[in-house]
């Protein structure tokens, strides 16, 4: 009898859940693989997975025509939504011309900010009539869930057009106040750039693209933000600093002065994250936040973006927070482990002197 990948994946979906997992790996020679609480488990009573094993699981996560994609083109993202209706974020890929799928859960409730121990000074940007908002980090470290947060901060409390570009969807939102329309990159839309170029005919007020993949996305969320959308996005990034280098980076040298003065005026924040095993279990944000004021877009401007960050470590007055003082004040609550401060700061030195 054949192998049934659909009830097997279902039961590792079943199991992720059960046990609070993030992540399923699927790779040839293998058992398969979980992730809780940033472990990898291999699930060792399951059996070693074959090419055709992972290739009939990635036939059950993947749409024909995605699955047809991923073998032209041997990588590709999706999404998957299973029968009780949990979803996850996929990419197939190969390695060693074997084919290796990698899901991230994507919970179905979006949490609000105090549920994911978030600083309430973030729900003062979902308030902002235009503008620019960065969330940063390396991956998975919970950019959009905060971005899910945010978004879902809106539709709870205004009556405004969202739309949201994506690859692919992750949370899908309950409409309440808001209108929301979710695009798909590869499915509605060709790409984050077309998408982008569509809302200014689409009489939107909020914006959220996935992610800055490329110039021409930096330069149309930019002036969407300036034209009077309030535009949010992710970067992969450390940190604030980092994160405005990389955008002007990312443009001819003739061509940067001129986004430096658009992200001076445009941009409203940028909020840097970190999760952090938790000494009770589970994972804690830790945060560093960049509120733009005349100081932040005068060094903007002016091609001093290395000073920032001291103006964060400074600014905690005008509701700044940098990111050792987070990591102290996580330590101080008992929530995390000295070991584990030290580990995620990026300023171990600063991080010494406060502790």
């Amino acid at each position: 009898m054949a192998f049934d990948y659909k009830k097997e994946f279902q039961a590792l979906s079943d199991l992720v859940v059960d046990e609070g997992g993030s992540d399923i790996h699927f790779s040839v020679d293998m058992h398969p693989v979980i992730r809780v609480t940033n472990s990898l488990i291999p699930l060792t009573k399951k059996p070693i997975l074959t090419n055709d094993d992972v290739e009939g699981f990635a036939k059950v996560v993947m749409r024909k025509d995605i699955f047809d994609r991923f073998k032209n083109y041997e990588e590709v993202d999706f999404s998957y939504e299973d029968a009780a209706g949990v979803r996850f974020r996929g990419n197939g890929f190969y390695q060693r011309s074997r084919m290796g799928i990698a899901l991230r859960l994507i919970p179905n409730v979006i949490r609000d900010f105090d549920e994911l121990n978030l600083p309430p000074v973030l729900e003062s940007f979902t308030k902002r009539p235009q503008g620019f908002f960065l969330c940063v980090g390396p991956v998975g470290q919970g950019k959009s869930t905060t971005l899910a947060a945010m978004i879902n901060r809106i539709n709870k409390d205004r009556a405004e057009h969202i739309v949201t570009i994506e690859d692919p969807i992750e949370y899908v939102y309950t409409e309440e106040k808001a209108l929301i329309d979710q695009r798909e990159v590869g499915i509605d839309t060709v790409s984050f750039e077309t998408a982008l170029n569509a809302v200014f005919r689409q009489d939107v007020d909020v914006i959220l693209v996935g992610e800055m993949r490329n110039k021409e996305t930096i330069e149309t969320a930019v002036t969407a933000a300036e034209t009077g959308h309030l535009v949010f996005s992710t970067l992969h990034t450390n940190d604030a600093a980092q994160s405005i280098n990389r955008i002007i980076d990312t443009f001819p040298g003739n061509q940067q002065d001129q986004i430096r003065v658009q992200l001076a005026s445009s941009m409203i924040g940028i909020f840097s994250q970190r999760l952090i095993p938790r000494l009770a279990g589970g994972l804690v944000p830790a945060y560093e936040l960049l509120i733009n004021n005349s100081a932040v877009s005068n060094l903007i401007r002016e091609n001093r973006v290395h000073e920032i960050s001291s103006v964060i470590e400074t600014g905690l007055e005008h509701g700044m927070i940098d990111m050792n003082r987070s990591l102290v004040q996580l330590v101080k609550n008992g929530e995390i482990s000295v070991e584990n401060a030290f580990a995620f700061s990026v300023n171990p030195k600063g991080l010494e002197r406060l502790l």
